[in-house]
C-alpha cells in the first residue's frame, strides 16, 4: 500500500476530500509515481480510489495492470475545511474533536473515516489475486501503520510520506483491520 504521489494540491498545501476537484500529479509526482511501482515491483491488480491523483499514481507505477476503484478507501471528508490549508482551521477541530465529531459542514467523523477505510481494505483482502497494490491517501494508510504497529488511531495523524510502498502480507492487515474495528466500536484518543 501507498499514498499517492506529489499532486499540485499537496503543492499548495490545500485539503480535499472532493472528488469531482480535479488535482493531477505534477512532473516531481510522476516521477515518484513510477519509483513506486520499481520498488514495490510486480502486482496483479492496482487498488485506487475515486481522486484522480491516486489513478495517476496507479496507471504511472503499474502501467498496462488491472486496476479496481475502491471508494471506501478515498480521502477523508474535510467538509468547510475542503480546499483549505490544513492550518485554515481543521487542525483546530481535529485537536478539539472527539472521533464521533463530524467535521462542520458535511465532513465525516474518524470513527465514520475509519469504519470506511476498514471496509475498503476488507474489499481488496477478499480479492482472488496473490499481490494487490493500494493506492490510496494519506489517512487511510497511516491508519493500518498504526494498526500494525500495535498502536490506536490517534488525534492528529502523522503524515505519510508520498508513493512509499509498504509491504503488508494478508494475515497482518486483517490483524490490523480488527484492530482498527475494535477501536472503532469504542474510541478514545
Amino acid at each position: 500500500m501507498a499514498r499517492h504521489a506529489e499532486s499540485e494540491l499537496n503543492v499548495l498545501e490545500r485539503l480535499n476530500g472532493d472528488p469531482s476537484v480535479e488535482d493531477k500529479l505534477t512532473k516531481a509526482g510522476r516521477a515518484q509515481a513510477r519509483a513506486l511501482g520499481e520498488a514495490a515491483g510486480p502486482v496483479e491488480l492496482v487498488v485506487h480510489t475515486r481522486f484522480l491523483r491516486t489513478r495517476e499514481t496507479a496507471e504511472l507505477a503499474w502501467p498496462g495492470v488491472p486496476r479496481l476503484v475502491v471508494p471506501e478507501l478515498n480521502e477523508y471528508s474535510f467538509g468547510v475545511y475542503e480546499g483549505t490549508p490544513w492550518t485554515g482551521g481543521f487542525e483546530e477541530w481535529v485537536r478539539t474533536s472527539t472521533p464521533y465529531d463530524e467535521s462542520p459542514g458535511g465532513g465525516e467523523s474518524r470513527v465514520a473515516a475509519v469504519q470506511r477505510f476498514v471496509r475498503g481494505y476488507r474489499a481488496v483482502l477478499e480479492r482472488p489475486e496473490d499481490r494487490v497494490a493500494v493506492v490510496a491517501h494519506g489517512a487511510p494508510v497511516r491508519y493500518v501503520l498504526l494498526a500494525l504497529d500495535g498502536e490506536p488511531p490517534t488525534r492528529v495523524l502523522e503524515g505519510v510520506e508520498r508513493a512509499r510502498p509498504f509491504i503488508v502480507d494478508a494475515d497482518r492487515l486483517a490483524e490490523a483491520l480488527d484492530a482498527l474495528g475494535a477501536w472503532a466500536a469504542a474510541p478514545a484518543w
